[in-house]
């Protein structure tokens, strides 16, 4: 079974990791892109087949062309069904598309451009044809939509995050800048799936080239507005006055061009370690099972940055589209997500004066408890929401949410001024964030942890994955208070037994068992055919490893009486 762990200081998979975990890739494990494009086009997906149908998990929909689940068919069919949502909400505004630098990406703008066009939508793309991250989407949306009552925008990123070479991804925001929500999704998802299984009749296209032509299709300064308003996020005066050296690795990903004029705007000393692009991502070390994965959480795949720790003060790195963080410091190397994001909150709501006093901390229900400590020892609320970083917009919004954060390195924060900034994740600005707690705090984010650590204890976090068929996954799902029927975890009373969060009481799509010094939950996976137990103890790794034998067995019970 792998396994996830944050107690050795790095996010790593052990037990059965790859031979190549860690270090470069082989030829043998390169993208053949040529077959992968003609697979895209020519690959027409089965509808009754599930695993090629069109699916939303936490976020979007993924897949792969070999494998007939992100073909055309997949993105026409989504698309149209985008068109059709966007009819019966009224939202007749801009939308605008942004891309990452996956292969299959720029084949499904133009699949997108041709069903956009044709159903009259405007659209705005990159006035340099160049990538669009996450959260500029998020940004342009908000941004846009300032003021207005009517005349919305919304947004697509075409993205499967830090998936490998060989899949391909479809994400919808709507006006209110955030992923979608369940009720969105589910609604495009079957309509799309409809017309799959109507080999898309209905489905409104017209040619590539009639389409960038079109009075609807504009160019749009996608970089620009952002790089220009993070000074309302970031204070790069404190930065450029602690002559701090800085290193950013895109690791070849939809913001590679932004880190230039981020420098150049705010005139940091900062270190670009590569400003390459290529699709099959053969610079990345390869992750824990082998594959390449440009995942900015994970120590096998962050080898060549973390190698660079010495040379920088501090160092960062974001995914493919630039909506998850990794830092690496010189004290500790790379930080787990679970770290940095209680250093991010513990630093935040000490140094940002203008914002709400009830301003509160949100976090999945999966992310460390060492969250729930910082928020107690500052006085704020803990908001605890289930996975999915859409249950965070609204808050953020508001500004009844100061900092969200999720487990898997995603997180945004409020402006300075304690208005929004993006409601969706933003990989760069926790990025930066680190080096304004740096320069202030004259301390870089691992010390900044242990500094947490002396004051509200020490913990160890493991998560571990394994397969589950969807019968199983359908009864995780399901898992209730009645399935425990201990009273004790791991030597400790139990406090808690949740089946829905606490902050939006939404239910979780499994179980949180919770004591005073350690908790399980145990939810199955929204795009994978595996299930996730993910646990937590503060009082080491022995008594980690009790909660999670008995996490097992609950779960192995409850399959086994299915």
């Amino acid at each position: 079974m792998p396994l996830s762990s944050e107690s050795d200081g790095c996010r790593a998979m052990i037990m059965t990791n790859s031979p190549y975990a860690g270090k470069p890739a082989e030829p043998a494990m390169l993208t053949d892109l040529p077959r992968l494009v003609t697979a895209y086009y020519t690959h027409q997906p089965d509808p009754t087949a599930a695993k090629q149908r069109v699916a939303f998990g936490t976020s979007g929909h993924r897949g792969n062309a070999f494998d007939g689940s992100f073909n055309e068919w997949h993105v026409l069919a989504i698309c149209q069904a985008i068109c059709d949502y966007r009819a019966t909400q009224a939202i007749n505004g801009p939308l605008f598309l942004g891309i990452d630098t996956h292969a299959l990406s720029e084949p499904a703008l133009a699949s997108s451009l041709e069903v956009l066009a044709a159903n009259g939508v405007d659209v705005m793309i990159d006035h340099q044809h160049d990538y669009t991250p996450t959260p500029v989407i998020s940004h342009a949306i908000l941004t846009y939509n300032r003021g207005r009552k009517d005349g919305l925008a919304d947004g697509i990123v075409v993205t499967p995050s830090h998936n490998p070479p060989t899949d391909g991804g479809y994400k919808y925001n709507p006006p209110n800048g955030g992923p979608a929500e369940s009720d969105v999704t589910g609604w495009i998802q079957k309509q799309a799936n409809g017309y799959l299984e109507k080999a898309l009749a209905g489905v409104k296209r017209i040619s590539y080239d009639k389409a960038l032509k079109a009075a609807t299709t504009h160019p749009y300064d996608f970089a620009t507005p952002y790089v220009d308003d993070l000074k309302n996020v970031i204070d790069f005066d404190l930065i450029r006055n602690a002559s701090l050296h800085l290193g950013v690795d895109p690791l070849g990903g939809a913001g590679v061009h932004y880190w230039g004029l981020i420098r150049d705007k705010y005139q940091l000393d900062l270190t670009i370690v590569s400003d390459a692009v290529d699709e099959t991502f053969r610079f990345m070390s390869v992750d824990w099972d082998g594959k390449i994965r440009m995942d900015p959480s994970s120590t096998f795949a962050m080898q060549r940055l973390i190698g660079l720790k010495d040379q920088f003060d501090v160092a960062f790195a974001c995914d493919t589209d630039h909506d998850r963080h990794g830092i690496v410091a010189k004290s500790v190397g790379l930080l787990p997500a679970n770290h940095y994001l209680a250093a991010m909150a513990y630093y935040l709501f000490q140094h940002r004066p203008q914002w709400r006093a009830d301003s509160a901390i949100g976090k999945t229900v999966v992310s460390s408890s060492i969250i729930d400590r910082v928020a107690t020892g500052l006085g704020r609320k803990l908001y605890e929401v289930p996975v999915g970083f859409k249950y965070f917009v609204e808050g953020l919004l508001s500004g009844s949410l100061g900092f969200v954060g999720e487990e898997s390195a995603g997180a945004s924060f409020l402006r300075q001024d304690g208005s929004v900034w993006t409601t969706d994740k933003d990989g760069l600005v926790p990025a930066l964030l680190s080096a304004e707690m740096t320069a202030r705090l004259g301390k870089d984010p691992g010390e900044v942890y242990r500094e947490i650590t002396g004051k509200y204890g020490e913990s160890v976090y493991e998560r571990h994955d394994a397969p589950a068929t969807q019968a199983q996954k359908d009864v995780l799902a399901k898992l209730s208070p009645e399935n425990v029927h201990a009273s004790e975890l791991g030597g400790d009373p139990i406090t808690q037994m949740l089946t829905s969060a606490p902050g939006d009481n939404k239910a979780i799509g499994g179980l949180k068992v919770v004591t005073q010094n350690g908790w399980f939950a145990a939810r199955p996976s929204g795009t994978e055919a595996i299930y996730k137990i993910y646990a937590e103890s503060f009082k080491g790794q022995a008594h980690l490893d009790r909660i999670l034998e008995e996490a097992q067995q609950i779960v192995s019970s409850t399959f086994t009486q299915s």
